[in-house]
Formats: C-alpha cells, structure tokens, sequence
C-alpha cells in the first residue's frame, strides 16, 4: 500500500540513536540522493521516476531503491543510507516516531478511497462490519489495514479481538478465497479488486475513513537531515508535483509510464489510480492535507497522525502516543508551490 509492515519497526527505528544530521552524502562534487518506493500500484511518482524529475529538480546523483517491507526502509532511513522514502502508510511512521525516530512527512501524496477496504464473500452471511463478529478475516498483519480494521470495527461496536486475524500475504489471500479457508479480506487493489472480481461483495472502502483518520501514502525523510538540506527537499517535493501536474493533464502518458513501470495493464493502471484522491505540490499547505504554520495542527494529515497513534495504543502496537507530531510534519517544503 501501498502498505508497509511494521510489527519489527520498534527494533529497526532504535537504529535512530547513532544517526546525525549529515544525510546521505559522499566526497563527490553532488550529494548522494537516495529515493526509497515500494510497487503499490500506479502512482504519479512513477511518472516522475521516468522522466528523471527529480534528477532535474535535485543537484545530487539520484538513485532509488525498492524495498518489500516498511521495517527495512525505517532501518535504511535510521542508519542514513536512505533519503527518502515513498509510498508509506501512517501506521509505520507513527510506530517509528513513538520510538523516537526523527521522520517527518515532507509530501503526502494520496489518500485512498476505493482502491482498498473489506470484502466478503457472500455466502459467509457478513452483511456489514457488525457481522465479522467470529468470522475468520485475512490481514496482512501490521500493516494499514490493522488500523483500517480497528476503525471500522469499533465504529460498529464490535470488540477488536472477537475477530479471528489471518496473517496472509495479498496473493495469498486469493488461494485462501477459494479454499474457503477466510470469510473476509481486509486489502487494496490488486487483489481488492480481484476478490471482487471473483463475486466478493465490498462491505467498506478506505473512503468511508474520515478525512482526519484516514488512509494516506506518504513520503518521508529523516527531519533533521530535511533541516541541513532544505533545497533538495524542495526539489524533491517539486518532482513530485511534476508528476502529479502530468497524471492530470496528460493521463494516457501517465497510465502508460506507470504501467510499464508496475508491469499491469493499462486498464489496471487506470483503475488503481482511480482509487485514490491525489494531491498537488499546491495541496500540501491547504487545510485538507498538511495545512501551513499554525494551521497545521489542525490539518488532516497531522490529525490522523494523532488518531492513528491513539489507534494502535488501544490495540498494543505501541506504548504511548507521542505529545506532539509538531516536528513530523512538514509543509514548509512545499510553500514555494502554492498557488
């Protein structure tokens, strides 16, 4: 998710203690930039990858990396051989800073709507989330969807350990639908959309998660190396507005870079990407996303920072909410693209 596992984030992030300000940076005449992505599907990033936008915006020698797991991008970014990190979810960065790693978001760049949620198959009797009561439901642990599922469920009054949790890989869950070895999948496209595909019947969309407790794909970088750096933050967040600019005025391109880079069609290139509400380099400061000064505390970004913490403290995930998120959120970088 898109999503990033963080249930070994706690031991990856006391990396943190040895890390300095100083960045990613080598004795050559450009510093060393260093971009981390996960594959979660068609995304506006993929357009800035291939057409070198952050090569353009960024004096530094670019390079990306793809990681399969959150808890190895939060240690790359803790030991400082990682600049940045996209595509990550709220859970594993609130897990990281509750551990008093110094992340902060320096875009946010979707929030889902339909591209993910809980399906069910309709023989299971599972008319709504009140019905999961007892019923066997696929997971993959740690993830978004933990906190997804815990939304929803105390939403519906229903105790979050009265439901049976299957640990399971995406891909596995679909061997697993067909098995009947699982009543219910909580997951994002592609394999959302296949489960449905395949007759299961949508009971919730990440789209029914309020906008300040929702979920968001994020990308990240260590705040005090952010601070040292400030114009190759800026330039980072600038390709990523160029290639937000692109997806919207020249979408077929984009489907068509995307899905070369994800290895889909372009009809699934276009539906993954329907199932997110994107954001501009413009949006960063508004209300809506990151807000700006004093208006940040009150944005929905930094609101959902705190609900999730409060989230994943009332199901064990963490021992405290931080006080403040103040320091991990960071639309400053991207004032210089307001409109």
């Amino acid at each position: 998710m898109k999503r990033m596992q963080w249930v070994q984030a706690a031991s990856a992030v006391l990396l943190a203690a040895g890390c300095v300000a100083s960045g990613v940076v080598h004795a050559q005449d450009k510093p060393e930039v260093i971009i981390g992505y996960e594959d979660n599907g068609a995304d506006p990033y993929m357009v800035s990858m291939a057409e070198h936008m952050f090569e353009k915006h960024m004096k530094a020698d670019v390079q990306y990396k793809l990681f399969s797991s959150g808890p190895a991008a939060m240690s790359a970014l803790a030991s400082n051989s990682l600049t940045f990190m996209c595509g990550l979810g709220v859970p594993p960065l609130v897990t990281a800073i509750s551990q008093g790693l110094p992340m902060t978001i320096v875009y946010n760049q979707e929030r889902y709507t339909n591209a993910a949620g809980i399906v069910v198959k309709p023989e299971s009797g599972i008319k709504g989330v009140a019905e999961l009561k007892g019923k066997k439901i696929a997971i993959v642990a740690g993830s978004q969807a933990s906190f997804e599922l815990a939304t929803f469920l105390a939403e519906a009054h229903v105790p979050y350990d009265s439901v049976t949790q299957i640990n399971m890989a995406p891909p596995q869950m679909r061997t697993s639908w067909v098995t009947g070895a699982i009543d219910a999948a909580i997951v994002w496209d592609p394999v959302f959309s296949a489960l449905r595909t395949a007759g299961g019947k949508a009971i919730k969309t990440d789209g029914d998660l309020p906008r300040e407790a929702s979920s968001y794909n994020v990308c990240i970088a260590n705040a005090d190396w952010a601070k040292a750096h400030p114009d190759l933050v800026q330039g980072f967040v600038a390709a990523l507005d160029d290639g937000y600019q692109v997806t919207q005025k020249e979408q077929d391109k984009a489907l068509g870079e995307m899905a070369k880079e994800t290895g889909v069609t372009l009809d699934v290139a276009k539906s993954e990407l329907a199932g997110y509400e994107l954001f501009s380099g413009a949006d960063q400061t508004t209300p809506k996303v990151m807000g700006l000064d004093a208006g940040v505390k009150t944005s929905a970004t930094y609101l959902t920072l705190v609900n999730t913490g409060k989230v994943l403290k009332q199901i064990g995930r963490i021992q405290s909410v931080p006080a403040s998120f103040e320091a991990n959120v960071a639309p400053q970088y991207s004032k210089h693209l307001a409109h």
